[in-house]
């Protein structure tokens, strides 16, 4: 009994928040089993090595978990200063995929021979930028210079850089995010109203204007109707599906990765994990998820300012929707996107700052039940103080009593 405070008190300094350790520690070592098993054919075919995606998971993976480390004991304040140069360098690698002209899956998305991603920094570093930039500007977001201008302008850089490589999803993304948080820092109904009318206005005009989401669109309505129209990728998924079942093949027993079943380690390991895991496996890792968000806006809700609480419903939020849009669209609930499963779907870039996002969140939970303890010790000292007084008061009031007995 004598060492559970001591042991509480500890996890306390180190800020450890259980049940989000123990679902990411979870994700990772089942999104390694997951990206092994759904690459070896696909790694063979492509380098000539069952083991090169798997190894590079792998990789990325610790530098993941010791930047996540890091970051547990990084003050979240001190991105305040940290904003502003990571979202110019940021954008600087959003104009320098364009120039290194990279094609990876008809798209210009990579630097360094496909190593990073920067559209994935880019959606990490638009939630930072903007949770401190609402915080800062919370007094004034009613006014539409200081809310909705600002806020277009940021979402349209960013937006606009990653729509020219393209990655129509990435766009979406950052802009549901970019919404979302302005709506959580306090942004003006009305800004909102206007907002939501704007984005679903551009977006209808990418869908008519670009070939490749008016296909996606076109699919999608397709398969709604009847799922045999749907497109080729999404009915390999759902035969995966049903090839799984209930409870599944058993983890490297699946046969549509073997027989057609497009960028299995990736965009459709979710249809990998239907198959191997069954429909039972596929609710256990949804369940994840929600665990995850749960425990994300629990800290959002605890943190110490309306930074913390920004930063921590941004990113939970996020990690959520990457998660909800790559499995919608497996099963034909949402249009093709090309959003990867966090921790789950073979990619360093996605990885490391899913990871990131975690260690973010976790020092925000470190520094809410450090103020909470704190809080506690200065309550109880105060309690002590009062008691101790008493203690010499009453004391005092004694002592001449006791003199003239004697």
């Amino acid at each position: 009994m004598a060492k559970h405070p001591s042991g509480r008190r500890r996890s306390v300094e180190l800020g450890i928040d259980v049940p989000i350790l123990i679902v990411t520690a979870i994700l990772l070592i089942f999104g390694l089993l997951m990206v092994y098993s759904a690459s070896w054919d696909y790694s063979f075919l492509l380098y000539g090595s069952a083991t090169r995606i798997f190894s590079r998971q792998l990789f990325f993976m610790l530098i993941g978990v010791a930047c996540a480390v890091v970051l547990v004991f990084v003050d979240y304040h001190y991105y305040r200063r940290l904003a502003v140069p990571a979202m110019l360098f940021s954008i600087l690698l959003l104009c320098g995929v364009l120039f290194v002209n990279e094609i990876r899956n008809g798209a210009v998305r990579t630097l360094w021979g496909g190593s990073v991603q920067p559209s994935e920094l880019a959606k990490l570093v638009t939630i930072i930028y903007l949770s401190v930039w609402l915080y800062a500007k919370r007094e004034q977001l009613g006014q539409i210079g200081f809310g909705l201008v600002p806020l277009a302008a940021i979402l349209g850089v960013v937006g606009g850089l990653i729509f020219i490589q393209p990655d129509l999803s990435a766009v979406l993304t950052i802009f549901i995010m970019g919404g979302t948080l302005f709506f959580l820092g306090g942004g003006d109904i009305r800004q909102i109203g206007f907002l939501i009318l704007v984005a679903l206005l551009f977006g209808w005009i990418i869908v008519v204007l670009n070939s490749t989401g008016s296909e996606r669109v076109a699919s999608y309505l397709a398969g709604i109707k009847d799922p045999s129209h749907a497109s080729y990728h999404v009915q390999r998924s759902f035969e995966a599906f049903v090839k799984g079942g209930w409870f599944g093949m058993g983890i490297g027993n699946a046969q549509t990765k073997l027989t057609g079943l497009p960028v299995p380690p990736t965009d459709s390991v979710f249809a990998v994990v239907g198959e191997e895991t069954g429909i039972f496996g596929a609710v256990i890792l949804i369940g994840m998820y929600i665990v995850l968000l749960w425990r994300g806006l629990g800290i959002a809700r605890r943190a110490p300012d309306g930074l913390g609480a920004l930063l921590a419903a941004g990113l939970c939020l996020w990690l959520a929707m990457e998660a909800f849009i790559n499995m919608a669209v497996m099963l034909n609930i949402l249009p093709f996107a090309g959003n990867a499963l966090p921790f789950i779907s073979a990619g360093g870039s996605n990885l490391m700052v899913s990871m990131a996002a975690v260690g973010i969140l976790l020092n925000i939970s470190r520094l809410s039940e450090k103020k909470k303890e704190e809080d506690r010790s200065t309550f109880s000292a105060f309690i002590n103080l009062r008691r101790r007084d008493r203690r010499r008061r009453v004391s005092r009031a004694r002592r001449p009593a006791g003199n003239s007995g004697s």
